[in-house]
């Protein structure tokens, strides 16, 4: 991720502040489920298994199948559009956030909360990089690894600045899960509302910049 253009890592840190937004919403109006973080789901689910609760099984197992159908669609999505993928990826994710806004002013909790799963999974078919995703816009355990790692490369003589794309993109999580929490008072209709008018307003941006070069780790 380095090694790619500046405005490049810029567009991967406003989507994946996307991602933020999107998730402090969605983990605010679902009791503590998130909606891009599958790991904590993953460990809630464990954590459901342990004590026996049925329903919270369900909604995390929902929840988890429903990230993994919004990868499939998304996939298929941008397999098909071919070279609109990217316009095609970020308007089936603005549609999803704007549905899931109205299952909110519907008091259809869960559906509005699965909208937005769905949508966060699709979301990380932006950066694909033959065939396999090359930037994860939803989840930044890798990004804080690589910087780790990074860091322990400038020490011992290495890239100075390496680091920064990753920390970027960590820093933009959490500003957008920032912006989400603080917006709260707002309410998830009109939050989520501006999460899809917001993914559409990237879409112009990212056509220009979806830029992977054949090294990209």
């Amino acid at each position: 991720m380095h090694q790619l253009p500046r405005r490049t890592i810029l567009l991967a840190a406003l989507l994946s502040a996307l991602a933020g937004y999107v998730d402090a919403i969605g983990f605010m109006n679902l009791k503590g489920y998130f909606v891009s973080f599958m790991s904590g789901n993953s460990t809630r689910l464990g954590i459901s298994f342990g004590s026996t609760e049925v329903n919270q099984v369900v909604q995390a197992t929902g929840l988890i199948g429903a990230f993994l159908a919004g990868v499939i669609s998304g996939s298929l999505l941008a397999h098909r559009a071919r070279r609109h993928r990217t316009s095609v990826i970020l308007a089936y994710v603005a549609t999803l956030l704007f549905a899931g806004g109205l299952g909110f002013l519907a008091e259809r909790r869960y559906f509005g909360g699965i909208c937005q799963v769905l949508a966060m999974g699709a979301l990380n078919m932006v950066f694909v990089r033959k065939g396999d995703v090359a930037i994860g816009l939803t989840y930044v355990t890798g990004a804080l690894v690589k910087t780790g790692k990074h860091i322990a490369r400038a020490l011992m003589g290495g890239p100075k600045w390496a680091f920064v794309p990753y920390l970027t993109l960590w820093a933009g999580l959490v500003g957008g899960a920032t912006i989400g929490a603080s917006l709260s008072r707002l309410g998830a209709p009109l939050l989520l509302a501006f999460g899809g008018i917001y993914t559409l307003a990237l879409i112009p941006v990212a056509n220009r910049n979806v830029t992977l070069q054949p090294n990209e780790n």
